[in-house]
Protein backbone atom coordinates (compact mmCIF):
# COMPACT_ATOMS: atom_id res chain seq x y z
CA UNK A 1 0.00 0.00 0.00
CA UNK A 2 1.01 3.92 -0.53
CA UNK A 3 1.08 5.46 2.83
CA UNK A 4 0.31 9.25 2.68
CA UNK A 5 2.65 11.48 5.03
CA UNK A 6 2.22 15.47 5.48
CA UNK A 7 5.51 16.59 5.86
CA UNK A 8 5.04 19.76 6.51
CA UNK A 9 2.38 19.22 9.25
CA UNK A 10 3.27 19.53 13.24
CA UNK A 11 5.24 22.11 15.40
CA UNK A 12 8.01 20.51 14.85
CA UNK A 13 8.00 19.66 10.62
CA UNK A 14 9.20 18.73 8.69
CA UNK A 15 12.78 18.20 10.74
CA UNK A 16 10.49 15.11 13.05
CA UNK A 17 8.50 14.13 10.03
CA UNK A 18 10.96 13.08 7.79
CA UNK A 19 13.42 11.54 10.82
CA UNK A 20 9.68 9.60 11.71
CA UNK A 21 9.04 8.41 7.76
CA UNK A 22 13.12 7.05 7.83
CA UNK A 23 12.09 5.07 10.97
CA UNK A 24 9.36 3.74 10.02
CA UNK A 25 10.33 3.05 6.40
CA UNK A 26 12.75 0.43 7.81
CA UNK A 27 9.83 -1.57 9.77
CA UNK A 28 7.43 -1.67 6.74
CA UNK A 29 7.66 -4.09 4.47
CA UNK A 30 8.94 -3.72 0.65
CA UNK A 31 5.31 -3.78 -0.85
CA UNK A 32 4.52 -0.71 1.00
CA UNK A 33 5.73 3.29 0.38
CA UNK A 34 5.79 5.90 2.34
CA UNK A 35 4.48 8.61 0.21
CA UNK A 36 6.47 12.29 1.67
CA UNK A 37 3.85 15.29 0.66
CA UNK A 38 6.05 18.58 1.08
CA UNK A 39 8.27 21.07 -0.50
CA UNK A 40 10.11 18.51 -2.42
CA UNK A 41 13.63 21.44 -2.32
CA UNK A 42 13.48 20.70 1.35
CA UNK A 43 12.72 16.85 1.39
CA UNK A 44 15.45 15.84 -0.74
CA UNK A 45 18.26 17.60 1.00
CA UNK A 46 17.22 16.24 4.17
CA UNK A 47 17.02 12.71 2.96
CA UNK A 48 20.50 12.94 1.44
CA UNK A 49 22.02 14.80 4.47
CA UNK A 50 21.06 12.02 6.95
CA UNK A 51 22.63 9.50 4.23
CA UNK A 52 18.67 7.88 2.99
CA UNK A 53 18.36 6.99 -0.69
CA UNK A 54 15.23 9.26 -1.88
CA UNK A 55 14.12 6.21 -3.83
CA UNK A 56 13.13 4.96 -1.08
CA UNK A 57 10.06 7.03 -1.27
CA UNK A 58 7.32 8.47 -3.51
CA UNK A 59 8.11 12.62 -2.93
CA UNK A 60 5.33 14.94 -4.17
CA UNK A 61 6.14 18.55 -4.46
CA UNK A 62 3.47 20.74 -2.35
CA UNK A 63 5.33 23.18 -0.59
CA UNK A 64 2.50 25.41 1.07
CA UNK A 65 1.18 24.78 4.62
CA UNK A 66 -2.51 25.09 6.05
CA UNK A 67 -1.17 27.09 9.35
CA UNK A 68 -2.95 25.71 12.96
CA UNK A 69 -5.26 28.94 12.86
CA UNK A 70 -6.57 29.14 9.63
CA UNK A 71 -9.99 28.73 9.05
CA UNK A 72 -9.95 25.31 7.13
CA UNK A 73 -12.84 25.09 4.43
CA UNK A 74 -10.82 28.52 3.29
CA UNK A 75 -7.62 27.08 3.40
CA UNK A 76 -8.45 24.10 1.67
CA UNK A 77 -9.26 26.23 -1.03
CA UNK A 78 -7.18 28.88 -1.56
CA UNK A 79 -3.63 26.78 -0.63
CA UNK A 80 -4.53 23.92 -3.25
CA UNK A 81 -0.86 23.26 -3.41
CA UNK A 82 -0.55 22.34 0.63
CA UNK A 83 0.54 19.59 1.58
CA UNK A 84 -2.82 18.45 2.95
CA UNK A 85 -4.94 19.90 0.30
CA UNK A 86 -2.65 17.73 -2.19
CA UNK A 87 -2.38 14.86 0.00
CA UNK A 88 -6.30 14.75 0.02
CA UNK A 89 -6.46 15.38 -3.92
CA UNK A 90 -3.86 11.92 -3.77
CA UNK A 91 -6.18 10.37 -1.46
CA UNK A 92 -9.75 10.94 -3.42
CA UNK A 93 -8.03 9.26 -6.59
CA UNK A 94 -6.85 6.38 -4.60
CA UNK A 95 -2.99 7.24 -5.59
CA UNK A 96 -2.28 6.40 -1.91
CA UNK A 97 -4.39 4.39 0.22
CA UNK A 98 -4.04 6.25 3.80
CA UNK A 99 -2.85 10.09 4.98
CA UNK A 100 -1.59 11.12 7.64
CA UNK A 101 -0.63 14.36 9.53
CA UNK A 102 0.19 16.24 12.47
CA UNK A 103 -0.92 19.54 11.18
CA UNK A 104 -3.85 21.39 11.38
CA UNK A 105 -6.98 18.77 12.48
CA UNK A 106 -9.93 20.86 11.55
CA UNK A 107 -8.52 20.75 7.74
CA UNK A 108 -8.17 17.35 8.14
CA UNK A 109 -11.86 16.93 9.50
CA UNK A 110 -12.81 19.09 6.83
CA UNK A 111 -10.67 17.35 3.82
CA UNK A 112 -12.38 14.13 4.81
CA UNK A 113 -15.58 15.13 4.42
CA UNK A 114 -15.32 17.07 1.41
CA UNK A 115 -12.56 14.92 -0.79
CA UNK A 116 -13.39 11.05 0.47
CA UNK A 117 -16.83 11.54 1.79
CA UNK A 118 -18.81 10.34 5.48
CA UNK A 119 -19.88 6.62 4.76
CA UNK A 120 -23.26 6.68 3.69
CA UNK A 121 -25.90 6.64 7.01
CA UNK A 122 -22.78 8.45 9.48
CA UNK A 123 -24.01 11.22 10.42
CA UNK A 124 -21.26 13.03 12.11
CA UNK A 125 -17.86 11.43 11.66
CA UNK A 126 -15.83 10.96 15.14
CA UNK A 127 -12.29 10.69 16.32
CA UNK A 128 -10.75 8.99 19.62
CA UNK A 129 -8.24 8.17 22.45
CA UNK A 130 -6.91 5.67 23.79
CA UNK A 131 -6.80 4.88 27.73
CA UNK A 132 -4.68 2.63 29.09
CA UNK A 133 -6.38 0.13 31.61
CA UNK A 134 -4.31 -1.02 34.75
CA UNK A 135 -4.83 -4.18 34.21
CA UNK A 136 -3.48 -4.31 30.57
CA UNK A 137 -4.87 -2.88 27.23
CA UNK A 138 -7.06 0.11 26.35
CA UNK A 139 -10.01 1.71 26.47
CA UNK A 140 -11.44 4.39 23.31
CA UNK A 141 -12.59 7.20 24.13
CA UNK A 142 -14.99 8.79 21.77
CA UNK A 143 -15.65 11.64 20.60
CA UNK A 144 -12.44 13.52 21.50
CA UNK A 145 -13.47 17.40 20.15
CA UNK A 146 -14.73 16.55 16.61
CA UNK A 147 -18.11 16.90 17.67
CA UNK A 148 -18.91 19.30 21.16
CA UNK A 149 -22.00 19.57 20.88
CA UNK A 150 -23.08 16.14 19.75
CA UNK A 151 -27.19 14.95 19.70
CA UNK A 152 -28.58 11.54 21.31
CA UNK A 153 -28.51 10.24 17.59
CA UNK A 154 -24.62 11.10 16.89
CA UNK A 155 -23.32 9.61 19.94
CA UNK A 156 -25.58 6.28 19.67
CA UNK A 157 -23.40 6.35 16.34
CA UNK A 158 -20.20 6.96 18.45
CA UNK A 159 -20.96 3.16 20.29
CA UNK A 160 -21.23 1.55 17.26
CA UNK A 161 -17.91 3.65 16.23
CA UNK A 162 -16.02 3.00 19.02
CA UNK A 163 -17.38 -0.78 19.05
CA UNK A 164 -15.96 -1.25 15.63
CA UNK A 165 -12.47 0.58 16.10
CA UNK A 166 -12.29 -1.60 19.44
CA UNK A 167 -12.65 -4.76 18.15
CA UNK A 168 -10.71 -4.51 14.62
CA UNK A 169 -7.81 -2.85 15.39
CA UNK A 170 -7.17 -3.42 19.06
CA UNK A 171 -9.10 -7.26 18.33
CA UNK A 172 -11.43 -6.97 21.87
CA UNK A 173 -14.60 -9.61 21.17
CA UNK A 174 -17.60 -7.79 22.06
CA UNK A 175 -16.39 -4.51 23.00
CA UNK A 176 -18.41 -3.51 26.39
CA UNK A 177 -19.73 0.09 25.53
CA UNK A 178 -20.58 2.76 28.11
CA UNK A 179 -21.76 6.14 28.11
CA UNK A 180 -19.87 8.51 30.25
CA UNK A 181 -21.91 10.38 33.01
CA UNK A 182 -21.96 11.85 36.56
CA UNK A 183 -23.69 8.41 38.02
CA UNK A 184 -24.40 4.81 37.15
CA UNK A 185 -28.25 5.77 37.17
CA UNK A 186 -30.34 5.35 33.98
CA UNK A 187 -31.84 9.05 34.72
CA UNK A 188 -28.57 11.18 35.50
CA UNK A 189 -26.99 13.96 33.83
CA UNK A 190 -28.08 16.06 30.92
CA UNK A 191 -31.08 15.70 29.01
CA UNK A 192 -28.96 14.77 26.41
CA UNK A 193 -26.85 12.18 28.29
CA UNK A 194 -30.23 10.50 29.36
CA UNK A 195 -31.93 10.55 25.77
CA UNK A 196 -28.74 8.65 24.31
CA UNK A 197 -29.36 6.12 27.11
CA UNK A 198 -32.51 5.69 26.01
CA UNK A 199 -31.27 4.51 22.60
CA UNK A 200 -28.67 2.86 23.63
CA UNK A 201 -30.11 0.86 26.69
CA UNK A 202 -31.90 -1.38 24.11
CA UNK A 203 -29.01 -2.04 21.15
CA UNK A 204 -28.71 -4.84 19.26
CA UNK A 205 -25.31 -2.97 17.56
CA UNK A 206 -23.16 -3.15 20.27
CA UNK A 207 -23.03 -4.28 23.77
CA UNK A 208 -24.67 -1.37 26.00
CA UNK A 209 -23.71 -1.54 29.64
CA UNK A 210 -24.78 1.17 31.08
CA UNK A 211 -23.81 4.78 32.31
CA UNK A 212 -19.65 5.04 33.60
CA UNK A 213 -18.24 7.27 35.75
CA UNK A 214 -15.20 8.94 35.39
CA UNK A 215 -13.03 7.18 38.25
CA UNK A 216 -14.57 3.85 35.62
CA UNK A 217 -11.71 5.57 33.33
CA UNK A 218 -8.59 3.14 33.93
CA UNK A 219 -10.48 0.06 34.75
CA UNK A 220 -10.62 -2.71 33.11
CA UNK A 221 -15.04 -2.79 33.11
CA UNK A 222 -15.48 -1.49 30.25
CA UNK A 223 -13.15 -1.41 26.53
CA UNK A 224 -15.84 1.69 24.59
CA UNK A 225 -16.24 5.40 26.32
CA UNK A 226 -18.75 7.57 25.12
CA UNK A 227 -19.34 11.36 25.32
CA UNK A 228 -19.50 14.41 23.06
CA UNK A 229 -16.73 15.98 22.05
CA UNK A 230 -16.57 18.63 24.54
CA UNK A 231 -16.70 16.48 27.59
CA UNK A 232 -13.69 13.88 25.86
CA UNK A 233 -11.63 16.69 25.01
CA UNK A 234 -11.49 17.73 28.89
CA UNK A 235 -10.79 14.17 29.83
CA UNK A 236 -8.22 14.14 27.19
CA UNK A 237 -6.47 17.01 27.81
CA UNK A 238 -6.61 16.17 31.68
CA UNK A 239 -5.04 13.02 30.97
CA UNK A 240 -2.84 14.27 29.25
CA UNK A 241 -2.09 17.21 31.92
CA UNK A 242 -1.37 14.44 34.81
CA UNK A 243 0.55 12.45 32.84
CA UNK A 244 3.05 15.72 32.62
CA UNK A 245 2.77 16.98 36.36
CA UNK A 246 3.70 13.09 37.25
CA UNK A 247 6.63 12.85 34.85
CA UNK A 248 7.72 16.20 35.97
CA UNK A 249 7.83 14.95 39.51
CA UNK A 250 10.00 12.11 37.91
CA UNK A 251 7.48 9.34 38.98
CA UNK A 252 8.37 6.28 37.04
CA UNK A 253 6.22 3.73 36.61
CA UNK A 254 5.12 0.92 33.87
CA UNK A 255 1.63 1.93 33.66
CA UNK A 256 2.48 5.80 33.62
CA UNK A 257 4.76 4.88 31.20
CA UNK A 258 1.84 3.78 28.81
CA UNK A 259 0.24 7.67 28.53
CA UNK A 260 3.23 8.78 26.82
CA UNK A 261 1.22 10.23 23.45
CA UNK A 262 4.09 9.32 21.40
CA UNK A 263 3.66 5.45 21.65
CA UNK A 264 0.48 6.14 19.47
CA UNK A 265 1.29 8.71 16.87
CA UNK A 266 -2.59 9.57 15.89
CA UNK A 267 -6.04 8.34 15.87
CA UNK A 268 -8.03 7.59 12.69
CA UNK A 269 -11.17 9.50 12.08
CA UNK A 270 -13.87 7.30 12.16
CA UNK A 271 -16.60 7.24 9.69
CA UNK A 272 -15.47 8.35 6.24
CA UNK A 273 -14.78 6.35 3.28
CA UNK A 274 -10.95 5.96 3.96
CA UNK A 275 -7.68 6.07 6.07
CA UNK A 276 -7.00 9.30 7.52
CA UNK A 277 -5.36 9.87 11.15
CA UNK A 278 -4.89 12.91 12.89
CA UNK A 279 -1.91 13.12 15.12
CA UNK A 280 -0.68 15.38 18.20
CA UNK A 281 1.00 19.08 17.37
CA UNK A 282 4.05 18.68 18.89
CA UNK A 283 4.31 14.78 17.68
CA UNK A 284 8.00 14.00 17.74
CA UNK A 285 9.96 11.62 15.34
CA UNK A 286 8.46 8.21 17.53
CA UNK A 287 4.99 9.75 17.35
CA UNK A 288 4.89 10.94 13.71
CA UNK A 289 6.64 6.80 12.99
CA UNK A 290 4.00 5.29 14.94
CA UNK A 291 1.35 7.21 13.25
CA UNK A 292 2.75 5.50 9.80
CA UNK A 293 2.52 2.16 11.50
CA UNK A 294 -0.98 2.66 12.36
CA UNK A 295 -2.21 3.89 9.72
CA UNK A 296 -1.89 0.91 7.99
CA UNK A 297 -2.49 -1.22 11.16
CA UNK A 298 -6.86 0.91 10.41
CA UNK A 299 -6.37 0.03 6.62
CA UNK A 300 -5.65 -3.24 7.01
CA UNK A 301 -8.70 -3.39 9.03
CA UNK A 302 -10.83 -2.11 6.35
CA UNK A 303 -12.58 -0.48 9.07
CA UNK A 304 -14.72 2.05 6.38
CA UNK A 305 -16.00 -0.86 4.95
CA UNK A 306 -17.20 -2.52 8.28
CA UNK A 307 -18.60 0.52 9.39
CA UNK A 308 -20.50 0.82 6.01
CA UNK A 309 -21.87 -2.38 6.63
CA UNK A 310 -22.36 -2.18 10.27
CA UNK A 311 -24.87 0.89 9.49
CA UNK A 312 -26.66 -0.25 6.62
CA UNK A 313 -28.36 -2.86 9.50
CA UNK A 314 -28.24 -0.64 12.39
CA UNK A 315 -31.60 -0.61 14.46
CA UNK A 316 -31.34 2.92 14.83
CA UNK A 317 -32.96 3.41 11.15
CA UNK A 318 -35.70 1.33 12.23
CA UNK A 319 -36.96 3.59 15.49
Amino acid sequence: MKIGLDVLGGDFAPKVTLEGAIMAQKELPESDKIVLIGGKEVIVPFLKKEKVNPALFEIIDAPDLIEMGEQPTKALTAKPNSSISVGFKLLKHKEIQSFSSAGSSGAMLVGSIYSVNTVQGVIRPATTAYIPKESGGFTVLIDVGTNPDAKPDVMYQFGILGSLFAEHVFHVKKPRVGLLNIGTEEKKGSLTAQSTFELMKDSKDFHFIGNIEGRELFRDNVDVIVCDGFVGNIVLKQVEAMYRVLTKRGIKDSFLDRFNYENYGGTPILGINSTVLVGHGISNANAVRRMILMSKEVHEARLSQKIKQALECCSLNNL
